[in-house]
């Protein structure tokens, strides 16, 4: 689950952190090369990434940077303008004055910026305020200004052979932080040799065809029958018209969501399904938003997206999408809470901190006579036999772990119920405490 930000997909999980982890491109990064021996060295210098989708533009930008010892900048020339590159200008400027060090700003798809915008860098690239850094998958020589063209060295990045993803994809299986080596997933090489070949040399959709097929391997095993049910739709080999990231789509929807915007949340899932996106990953993805923004203000949320799932299984396309566009518009109208999901973190890094503490003898189970005999279950009090079936200043905590308010209710739809009762429970848990003393 993700907060919001916290989510991020397979394909940004599995970024290399270091050179020696990024796959191919070898003939710029072999170990003669001056490229290779620029990074080692620290050396920054203005560039161009020119290369097809999904090749590591950015993540090799992001790995020169780091190596480095610079600040990092981005700017989509998709979304920005001058002003924008004026601000990264001045945090440029600002990081240099107070830390003395260099900004790489990051240009992506840079060939949308026109001459002005261009031109916008070149006194900046000139005098060292910031090392700029371009990814484009257009020409350069067509699409850039001679001289932004001249002040920059043009990098050729390859789509990356079968045998590279190949190697990418099983990384992805078997890494257990920032893969999917958690799932316990399965399958062969055949099949992840069938996922690579497809992939047309572009890591971000191989990993991306991995992640829905794990998605949708309920039994934890991706086999050649379900790989093919992924790849069933030829328009699945672009999850999108506009040449946008796949996940940035889907980001927009589950901020459409969370933002209470149901116009915005079909848009965003409309787009995603005419660009080839399966049903069954949006779906399943609906289910987390209805836990993870939703929660217990409107417990029913979770309900609809699960019945949406399983109407998109019993109907196909097109009539299940139907569907799943109505649960989308009832979870974009719903009241908001993310409590549980704070909570839940909040608790999980508790349990995880906090060692193996032992369940209190009051609250084990004691099913024989020895379990008895040492105390199991002595002194436990059955809340339905207590007043307002509630055993009001029961600790039900580690005995040497002072109990925790983890859930907090919001004051929207239903949790504004709950926290009354939660409020009303824990002073009658004060004046039970009062009494003892």
């Amino acid at each position: 689950m993700a907060d919001t930000n916290d989510y991020h997909p397979l394909a940004d999980r599995m970024r290399p952190d270091s050179i020696n982890a990024y796959f191919g491109q070898t003939h710029i990064l072999s170990e003669d090369k001056p490229l290779r021996k620029a990074i080692e060295q620290g050396r920054l210098h203005s560039m161009v990434f020119w290369g097809p989708p999904g090749t590591g533009k950015t993540t090799l930008a992001k790995l020169i940077t780091h190596s480095c010892d610079a600040q990092f900048l981005t700017v989509s020339a998709v979304l920005s303008g001058v002003k924008d590159i004026r601000a990264a200008i001045e945090q440029a400027k600002q990081y240099r004055e107070v830390y003395q060090k260099d900004t790489v700003l990051f240009v992506d798809e840079v060939h949308r910026f026109n001459k002005s915008q261009q031109d916008a860098f070149l006194p900046f690239v000139e005098d060292g305020t910031v090392t700029f850094i371009g990814a484009t998958t257009e020409n350069p020589s067509f699409e850039l200004n001679n001289a932004l063209l001249s002040r920059v060295r043009v990098y050729v990045l390859k789509s990356l052979t079968e045998d590279e993803l190949l190697t990418i994809l099983k990384q992805a299986v078997n890494d257990k932080e920032n893969g999917l080596g958690h799932l316990a997933i399965t399958t062969t090489d055949e099949v992840l040799a069938r996922l690579a070949s497809v992939a047309d040399g572009d890591a971000r959709r191989a990993l991306n065809f991995l992640e829905i097929a794990s998605d949708l391997a309920t039994d934890g095993e991706i086999t050649a029958d379900l790989i093919d049910e992924v790849l069933k739709d030829g328009s699945l080999r672009r999850f999108d018209k506009g040449g946008e990231a796949f996940y940035d789509q889907i980001s927009a929807l589950h901020k459409s969501v969370r933002g209470s915007n149901p116009d915005a949340a079909l848009y965003w899932f409309t787009r995603m399904i005419d660009g080839g996106c399966d049903p069954f990953y949006i779906a399943r993805r609906m289910v987390r938003m209805a836990s993870e923004d939703i929660g217990n203000a409107d417990p029913r949320g979770i309900r609809l997206a699960l019945d949406a799932w399983e109407t998109q299984e019993r109907l196909g396309s097109p009539e299940g999408e139907l569907a799943i566009a109505q649960a989308i518009v009832y979870l974009a109208c719903a009241a908001k809470s993310n409590a549980v999901y704070t909570a839940y973190k909040t608790a999980m890094q508790d349990a995880k901190q906090s060692g193996s503490k032992e369940v209190p003898l009051h609250l084990r189970n004691a099913p024989t006579g020895l379990m008895k005999s040492l105390d199991y279950g002595k002194d436990y009090r059955y809340a339905h036999n207590e007043a307002h079936g509630y055993a009001a200043g029961e600790h039900y905590f580690p005995d040497d772990m002072q109990a925790k308010e983890y859930y907090q209710p919001v004051n929207r739809g239903l949790e504004i119920k709950i926290a009354e009762k939660l409020a009303a429970l824990r002073e009658l848990d004060k004046k039970a405490k009062q009494s003892k003393n």
